[in-house]
């Protein structure tokens, strides 16, 4: 059994600005709530076959996961591909331009639920859902907040964690 979500939501801010800052994983803890650290494995940019590592937290527990990057069509759309549990899951960001200062942004995710996970699909699927309209609220309230070429400091390495620490003081 296959559960999908999407996420819509409209941004002030080009094309380009909401493709730097999704494609920028090292401040996903900015607007992913699970996510506490993230980085590409190797360094480098997104690209399919790619790595994405993460420092998470959910249900209560700190672990590490792993995603492959299995779509990269820059500035439009990026996939990913991981576990959620015992489940298969896949996830992409999809962006069209309303004109050049006003972004649609799409993001759907699909879980081929497993085990335990197929007892409860309404109950994953509605959390996957209220997870993802907060995201995209986050995404969208980040760049339209952003000065014009303005970043923080600590976050152009892109080796901030959520939790305030630098990738090197991680266990």
């Amino acid at each position: 059994m296959t559960i999908r979500t999407e996420s819509r939501i409209r941004i002030a801010g080009s094309v380009g600005e909401v493709w730097a800052y999704v494609c920028d994983v090292g401040r996903w803890p900015e607007w992913a709530p699970t996510v506490l650290e993230c980085w590409v494995r190797g360094g480098g940019p997104l690209q399919p076959g790619s790595w994405v590592e993460q420092r998470a937290r959910d249900l209560g527990r700190n672990h590490r996961r792993s995603e492959e990057v299995t779509a990269v069509e820059a500035p439009r759309y990026v996939a990913f591909a991981g576990r959620m549990g015992t489940s298969a899951a896949r996830w992409a960001m999809e962006l069209e331009p309303v004109d050049d200062k006003q972004t649609d942004a799409n993001m759907w995710i699909e879980v081929d639920l497993a085990g335990i996970m197929r007892a409860v699909p309404g109950l994953i699927k509605g959390s996957l859902q209220r997870v993802s309209n907060r995201e995209m609220a986050a995404i969208k309230a980040a760049v339209e907040s952003a000065a014009p070429g303005g970043r923080s400091p600590s976050l152009d390495t892109g080796r901030c964690c959520r939790d305030g620490t630098d990738i090197e003081d991680q266990p």
